[in-house]
């Protein structure tokens, strides 16, 4: 890649700064317009400066000693087909051998670069497989996206080996989820029953404790000549069955209802409370309280 400022410098007259018409080159190697360094004799001619001079360097000029420069004149053309104006723009860069200065139309598959039709036909490249550029770059934006797609498949088997452990592990947490809350159910299904067992039988035994509290007081009321006559005095008490303990593992792994503890505390208190009533009401024998085993 040759850059189109590197060109113009040697492609542009600097007297009308535009592209050289008809390249002339004087004595000191500038090169001008056959016309424009002609006028510029002719204005000397005119003028009164004593010495006509180059308009770029100011060296000494003889009229007339302007030799055609045809190698710099098809360099210019080359450069007009090209359509490049000069100082127009952000600078361009245009495809030209930096050898030969002719555009890179050919690449040689053997060398793996771009070369001119003067390359193509030297020793160098003159055995070697060359075809156009345009064909080269399609075959290698072919071969990039086969790459590209070479590249992407271990990332894809990744990101579906990933996909598929989550999936699997989602499932495996919804299933266990599911057991968790399934024996949870159970268990507090199993757990209330047995409470209402046992506030069955409290609510039984809280009845006939009741009903024994009163048929003891009835009695207290009669004479002693009749409470003497009482011979099985083991009918005046009753024998109080602490409820079944309860497994406290769903209490200490689910927190059991705040409602039903207090529940129960009540009804303990109240059952407590029943149980001195009958004791104070009996009296202080041994054989004449009630046998209340409470802990």
């Amino acid at each position: 890649l040759v850059s189109c400022t590197k060109i113009q410098n040697d492609a542009i007259c600097t007297i009308c700064l535009e592209y050289l018409t008809e390249p002339v080159t004087i004595a000191c190697a500038h090169n001008f317009c056959r016309v424009c360094i002609t006028q510029h004799c002719e204005e000397w001619e005119k003028g009164t400066r004593p010495e006509l001079t180059c308009p770029q360097c100011r060296e000494p000029l003889q009229k007339g000693e302007f030799k055609p420069n045809t190698q710099l004149n098809n360099r210019v053309q080359k450069i007009k087909q090209l359509r490049i104006h000069p100082g127009k723009g952000k600078e361009p860069v245009v495809d030209l051998c930096g050898r030969h200065e002719e555009l890179l139309k050919l690449f040689c598959e053997e060398d793996g670069e771009a070369i001119c039709w003067v390359c193509e036909k030297s020793r160098d490249h003159r055995s070697h497989t060359v075809v156009p550029i345009e064909e080269a770059a399609q075959d290698y934006k072919q071969a990039l996206v086969l790459t590209s797609k070479e590249e992407k498949k271990p990332s894809e088997w990744q990101r579906a080996v990933i996909t598929g452990e989550f999936n699997r592990l989602h499932t495996w947490l919804k299933e266990e989820e599911q057991g968790l809350l399934q024996r949870l159910a159970e268990e507090e299904r199993e757990t209330l029953q047995r409470l209402q067992e046992n506030v069955t039988k409290l609510s039984q035994q809280s009845s006939s404790l009741q009903q024994l509290i009163a048929e003891l007081e009835k009695k207290c009321q009669q004479r002693a000549a009749e409470l003497l006559k009482v011979r099985d005095r083991r009918s005046w008490s009753v024998k109080l069955q602490e409820p079944g303990a309860i497994s406290t593992e769903l209490k200490n792994v689910y927190k059991i209802c705040l409602a039903m503890k207090e529940m129960l505390q009540r009804f303990w208190g109240e059952w407590t409370l029943l149980s001195h009533s009958a004791i104070l009401c009996l009296g202080s024998g041994h054989s004449w309280g009630a046998r209340a085993h409470l802990d």
